[in-house]
């Protein structure tokens, strides 16, 4: 992802600490477009990437910029997938990582960022309340806290999934994004993305559609984006199989309401049972190692073809956020 240099927040000859992350593949999908009666269908595919996710990109991001200031140490708050990233980075800058987990985060996430020399601090309840302890620990040692939009960087590396996707597409956009959220930032950072495309001239307005995706057990997005909500208010009592969208009060939420609103773009909700039959279903029918936010972002689709929110002619990205492996497949 660093080949957009000139995007991201580098200066001079400053390198940044790299595993090799971005330059996934968006893959035309065919079969699974033909089952769902969707003319152009492209699944942009994260699992690739070094540690398994699209988390990759942020921390990469976070971890450069941290270690350019002198950090000593980093914390942060986890459902899974970005305490992997954020390990495996700091092992690759040799700075010390303390990750808060919930208790229920899947086993293999877990042993991954033990394996890269994370300390890995499980606890009762959800995300949110490992914020707490993680905020707690960053006032208390000075660690620098890498929560998601508690630092500016994060974000600038989540803006490259934006600028791929424009370039794998010839510097054309396609007309709706469809993408699993949780704490939002690489919805919010592909809306950076394309303002700052559209405004240096490289592509043409319109910005996709965005659509955020969540689990009917943990919505806070949708209920708001339905109420007609500016922000949203905390979920209670958050489940999903999709660790990843079990975001009870995302940060951002404020910042992906207005995102989502002017691209024109919705929220959607599925079950569990529904992203978990669709993970198998992109799996089966198009060979992609499909994480079941990935199954919530093809059971979406579906939704919004029924509901006509968006049209079978329509040139739609839906993305596979990560690894189904990484899960253990416990999402069965």
């Amino acid at each position: 992802m660093w080949r957009y240099r000139e995007f991201l927040p580098l200066a001079g000859a400053d390198a940044p600490v790299s595993l090799g992350e971005g330059g996934t593949p968006l893959l035309r999908s065919r079969r699974l477009a033909e089952r769902l009666g969707i003319a152009t269908l492209w699944i942009k595919d994260e699992a690739p990437n070094p540690t398994g996710s699209f988390k990759a990109r942020g921390l990469s991001a976070a971890v450069t910029r941290a270690a350019l200031a002198g950090a000593r140490s980093f914390v942060l708050p986890t459902a899974g997938n970005a305490g992997v990233a954020a390990a495996a980075y700091g092992a690759r800058a040799g700075i010390a990582v303390r990750v808060y987990a919930p208790k229920t985060t899947p086993q293999p996430l877990l042993g991954q960022m033990a394996a890269y020399g994370a300390e890995v601090m499980t606890s009762d309840g959800h995300i949110g309340d490992c914020g707490k302890l993680s905020r707690a620990h960053a006032a208390e040692s000075g660690a620098v806290d890498l929560s998601t939009l508690r630092e500016p960087y994060r974000i600038e590396g989540k803006k490259t999934l934006g600028l791929e996707i424009a370039e794998q597409l010839g510097w054309r956009l396609p007309a709706a994004i469809i993408y699993p959220t949780g704490g939002g930032t690489g919805l919010i950072g592909m809306w950076k993305a394309f303002r700052e495309l559209i405004a240096a001239g490289w592509v043409r307005a319109p910005a996709p559609r965005l659509f955020s995706v969540q689990a009917t057990g943990c919505a806070p997005v949708v209920r708001a984006f339905e109420a007609g909500k500016a922000a949203c208010d905390p979920w209670p009592d958050p489940w999903t199989v999709a660790s990843g969208l079990r975001v009870p009060g995302p940060l951002g939420g404020a910042v992906m309401l207005t995102a989502i609103r002017e691209t024109r773009g919705g929220a959607v909700a599925v079950t569990d049972e529904e992203l978990t039959a669709s993970s198998h279903l992109l799996s089966s029918l198009e060979g992609v190692d499909a994480c079941p936010e990935g199954g919530a972002a093809v059971a979406a689709v579906q939704k919004l073809l029924e509901r006509g929110t968006i049209a079978q002619d329509d040139e739609v990205v839906l993305f596979n956020t990560g690894a189904g492996v990484l899960y253990g497949r416990d999402f069965k």
